[in-house]
């Protein structure tokens, strides 16, 4: 679980994907690995996302799959048959928590506020996604909720961009960042796999640039 957690958290960047055609994952994956950003999460807002996590898994062993908006354990269970190796919820679900940490699975759950977050410490989470963070107050918000939790690392997802990536990575309190803007759902279906290389190499800049200690 540790490693997992430690491999994205040194990405910075997670790409938040939805996908509406499960022949799209492999050249997509491909796409993401030749920026230099090996990890997906496929979102189950969509029917081929298991699909698309099974294509990409047994091509692409290099590249880190996550499932999210994982909403029940049944949905983690399937995601996890299609080789997801870890699961991002977007509410704090203790169940779906108890099932993932049963199974020695990474599981990063929406959280947006202090109670969702001392719910969270008592399940020994330490990594947690606070969404949707820039309609929540965005650094400032992280800011805040950095005092009393200090020993808490967020996954701040929901309105990060390119634009607003390096100033969410320069907070102590920012384990890695959420964002779907690299790998948007008119991009894939377009084919435009060419741009998405191009911007999750720009992605992978900004987040050597805003952690040079790391880079």
């Amino acid at each position: 679980m540790e490693n997992t957690l430690a491999a994205l958290g040194r990405l910075g960047i997670i790409p938040i994907v939805k996908i509406e055609r499960a022949e799209d994952a492999l050249p997509l994956g491909k796409a993401l690995i030749a920026g230099g950003l090996p990890c997906a999460e496929i979102t189950f807002r969509t029917g081929a996302a298991a699909q698309a996590i099974q294509s990409l898994s047994s091509a692409c062993p290099e590249l880190m799959l996550g499932a999210g908006t994982v909403l029940t354990i049944e949905q983690a269970e399937t995601a996890v048959r299609a080789g997801a190796r870890f699961i991002v919820a977007p509410g704090f679900d203790p169940e779906l928590v108890d099932w993932c940490q049963a199974r020695d699975l990474p599981v990063l759950p929406g959280v947006a506020t202090a109670s969702e977050i001392s719910a969270a410490l008592k399940k020994r989470l330490k990594v947690l996604k606070f969404f949707p963070s820039e309609m929540l107050g965005g650094v400032a918000m992280l800011k805040a909720l950095s005092g009393p939790f200090v020993d808490v690392k967020f996954v701040a997802t929901g309105g990060v961009s390119s634009a607003n990536l390096a100033t969410y990575l320069a907070l102590p309190c920012v384990y890695a960042c959420g964002g779907s803007w690299m790998v948007e759902s008119k991009l894939i279906s377009g084919g435009q796999f060419g741009e998405i290389t191009r911007l999750a190499a720009q992605a992978c800049a900004i987040v050597r640039q805003a952690r040079p200690a790391s880079a």
